[in-house]
């Protein structure tokens, strides 16, 4: 019944022309080269601390979180790694990776390793950020963002009042509409599942989950995303051992395409570059800003802790989820490419099923809405903690969860272009603004990493103090000589390594 209803026609031809052209500029003019340089100069000024820290990174993701003023345990790290793990491991992943391949060719996959690698460090600079200038919040936890530091750590508050902006309309309405796209398009692909109706049910349950708050949001993240992704990846290996030999010629022609020497995209290099680290970027979120809104919830006893956790966070998305899809759609022999081809979903889809059977177009299925939902719930939050920013206001607050509802509803039932050029054009915007503000604020991340480092030395497990670091941090406003409680095991731990070396 209202399968017939266009309601991609309901969206005003001006707006589509300022979203072609807003692209047209950002992506193809300066965007590619400042995210490629500020990634290769916050890897180079930290000295490669994405691959230098790594174990350390595995060794705090496990970490307790600490005790807030109330006596109640704050957010893990974990927690925040999930909530950030939701809204990154989403269509991105799958769809996002498919559309990158049909339109950029193999080569792509190249470049949105190379973005992951240099976006790790990245990642690492706002999320320390994050964690340096968060605030308390009204029920004794933590927010924070690229919001926070461009108030408080640039003095800009008009730049931190527009970035709260844009991150709302970016995450909670454009991003949530690629998501239950996604959904739609996947269960009418296999089951010819009318979208209204499946948007119909998204905007319910994304209603019931909105309403219950953060910690409710993380809990749910940190059960939904491990699951999927196991299984996914799961899946994606015994695709992988049943193609064994056709591994190291797939590889070999993603290296040659990145570099333009495959006869088919050798014209069209710049293209390739460009859908490679688009994507990328839509996946990992490095730089763009979102993350550190996640990263800032998290009680941990340093800053450089959840930096290094969302650093991983970027690996976790690219290096192996979004790795793990290229695989498998690299691997189909049914593969087309141009922009006449079959793009998303159905191109992931379509690989499943030739790999495993039918089985595989139901697990895609089942595996999309749960990345690309629990994607609505992160990115749910990054809006909400922004609003927050903007006003304590709860009637404010309140239209916007409504207005949340009625874009995971309208996602579903518009075109897949539409929704995905305007994402490509906000998350543009977003990154130039964060990036801009992270290299404003770099040397802080040099001190508070150097003060971090200086106490793992010692053998300790660093607590941050802000009169031990010589960047000006008058204006931080949580971090003072406790930001949680009184800790023994943290207070003694100086004078424990003084008494063994005595």
């Amino acid at each position: 019944m209202f399968s017939n209803v266009d309601f991609d026609a309901m969206i005003p031809e001006w707006f589509k022309s300022i979203v072609t052209a807003g692209n047209d500029l950002i992506w193809t003019e300066f965007l590619i080269g400042l995210l490629l340089l500020a990634g290769f100069f916050f890897s180079l000024s930290s000295r490669f601390i994405q691959f230098r820290w790594l174990p350390e990174m595995f060794r705090v993701i496990g970490e307790k979180p600490e005790t807030l003023e109330d006596g109640k345990k704050g957010i893990s790290s974990f927690q925040a790694f999930a909530i950030s793990a939701a809204s990154r491991v989403g269509t991105g992943n799958i769809a996002g990776v498919a559309t990158a391949i049909v339109l950029g060719g193999p080569g792509a996959v190249f470049w949105m390793w190379v973005i992951a690698f240099f976006g790790a460090a990245s990642a690492f600079f706002e999320a320390t950020l994050a964690q340096v200038y968060k605030v308390k919040d009204e029920k004794g936890g933590f927010r924070g963002g690229p919001a926070y530091y461009m108030e408080h750590g640039l003095g800009q508050k008009w730049l931190g009042t527009t970035f709260a902006i844009l991150i709302t309309v970016t995450f909670a309405f454009v991003f949530n509409t690629v998501q239950s796209n996604t959904i739609a398009a996947s269960f009418k692909e296999q089951y010819n599942f009318d979208p209204f109706w499946t948007g119909i049910i998204l905007a319910v349950i994304t209603a019931l989950v909105i309403f219950g708050g953060v910690r409710w949001i993380a809990n749910v993240s940190t059960t939904i995303v491990p699951l999927m992704a196991i299984l996914y990846i799961g899946i994606v290996l015994f695709v992988l051992i049943t193609h064994i030999g056709d591994v190291i010629p797939m590889l070999m022609k993603i290296i040659k395409g990145a570099f333009g020497l495959e006869p088919a995209f050798g014209g069209a290099l710049g293209f390739t570059i460009m859908q490679g680290i688009k994507r990328g970027l839509f996946s990992n979120e490095a730089g763009m800003g979102s993350a550190p809104n996640a990263a800032a919830t998290a009680a941990v006893s340093h800053p450089v802790k959840q930096g290094l956790i969302q650093s991983l966070g970027v690996f976790f998305d690219t290096m192996l989820v979004c790795t793990a899809t290229a695989i498998m759609i690299l691997l189909y022999g049914g593969l087309e490419f141009g922009d006449k081809a079959p793009q998303g979903i159905e191109v992931t889809q379509a690989a499943l099923n030739s790999h495993i059977g039918s089985f595989g177009g139901v697990f895609l299925t089942i595996a999309v809405f749960l990345f690309a939902y629990s994607s609505v719930l992160g990115n749910y939050y990054y809006g909400q903690s922004n609003i927050e920013y903007l006003t304590t206001n709860k009637t404010v607050m309140f239209i916007f969860r409504l207005l949340v509802v009625l874009m995971v509803f309208f996602g579903a039932v518009i075109k897949v272009e539409t929704v995905w050029s305007t994402a490509d054009l906000f998350m543009g915007l977003m990154a130039i603004l964060n990036i801009t503000a992270i290299i404003g604020l770099a040397h802080v991340v040099f001190e508070v990493a150097k003060d971090y480092g200086e106490q793992r030395k010692k053998g300790l497990n660093p607590v941050f103090k802000t009169k031990n670091v010589k960047a000006d941090l008058s204006s931080v406003e949580t971090w003072g000589e406790n930001p949680y409680e009184f800790h023994p095991e943290h207070d003694n731990q100086e004078t424990k390594v003084i008494k063994k070396i005595k």
